[in-house]
């Protein structure tokens, strides 16, 4: 690297240390989250569940045709604010079939806490499911879904969350018989500060 390049950047890295690394910046704590730390190989079936009181924040994915048409997938966990307290109970989801589209969101008021997932050479796809963790009585509240992931087949698959207060609760694919390849969107959710008597939002 240039010389130059580094004193002019340096001052940038500075000011940005100082400014989240000892104020918590909530991204500074994923957990397994690099570019060789994928959870499977293709064809290769795989379970990831965050540690304890924490929830996904991001999902990575490679795609190779040769291998099958199938992904490698990495997860990043982040611990959730205190006020949201612990665990109260965790549960695997239903499974969703392969070479079909669904939509799913974890039950009893859930947050996505891992995944776990098949793969089917028959269909060269995946079926999945959903590890979720409740919170006391938490009930989730202000849910959008995020854009597509990847933004087309084949292409890499990189989903940051970056809005701190809002937590993964499921999602919807499309599915292409053709491209033999998955498109993704994240439910997104606040939860309540308070609990709430509604079993399932």
């Amino acid at each position: 690297m240039d010389l130059t390049l580094l004193w002019v950047l340096l001052p940038l890295v500075t000011v940005a240390w100082g400014q989240y690394g000892d104020y918590g910046y909530p991204y500074q704590q994923y957990h397994d989250y690099s570019d060789d730390g994928w959870v499977n190989l293709n064809r290769q079936g795989f379970s990831y569940q965050c540690p304890h009181g924490q929830v996904v924040v991001a999902v990575r994915s490679i795609f190779n045709k040769k291998e099958g048409s199938d992904r490698q997938w990495n997860y990043a966990c982040m611990p959730t604010p205190q006020n949201l307290g612990e665990p109260t109970e965790c549960w695997w989801e239903e499974i969703n079939r392969a070479g079909m589209e669904w939509y799913q969101t974890c039950s009893n008021n859930g947050l996505v806490a891992g995944f776990q997932s098949r793969y089917f050479e028959s269909v060269l796809d995946r079926e999945w499911q959903f590890y979720c963790c409740r919170y006391s009585k938490r009930c989730p509240y202000s849910c959008w879904l995020t854009t597509e992931y990847p933004g087309h087949y084949g292409e890499e698959m990189d989903m940051v969350s970056y809005n701190y207060d809002y937590y993964m609760r499921g999602a919807t694919t499309t599915f292409s018989a053709v491209e033999r390849d998955r498109q993704w969107k994240f439910i997104m959710c606040r939860m309540t500060d308070y609990d709430c008597e509604f079993a399932n939002v």
